[in-house]
């Protein structure tokens, strides 16, 4: 599992995908989540905005990614 610190109380979720280079551009993200391939603390989301806090765990394309 990664790790990575935000640097302000949340993050929204394509931002995120993004910030973490696993999304090129935000449509990339917004196809990602629209397509339920993205899930939040071991529940799919479908929501681009949902907001990302610490301790939230992100799984994407066999990847889990913690945020601290």
């Amino acid at each position: 599992m990664i790790e990575i610190t935000i640097d302000s109380e949340f993050i929204k979720l394509d931002q995120f995908l993004k910030l973490v280079d696993i999304a090129s551009t935000g449509g990339h993200a917004k196809f990602l989540i629209q397509e339920g391939l993205v899930k939040v603390n071991g529940e799919i989301e479908t929501r681009r905005g949902k907001k990302l806090r610490s301790n939230d765990i992100v799984e994407v394309e066999g990847n889990k990614i913690k945020i601290l």
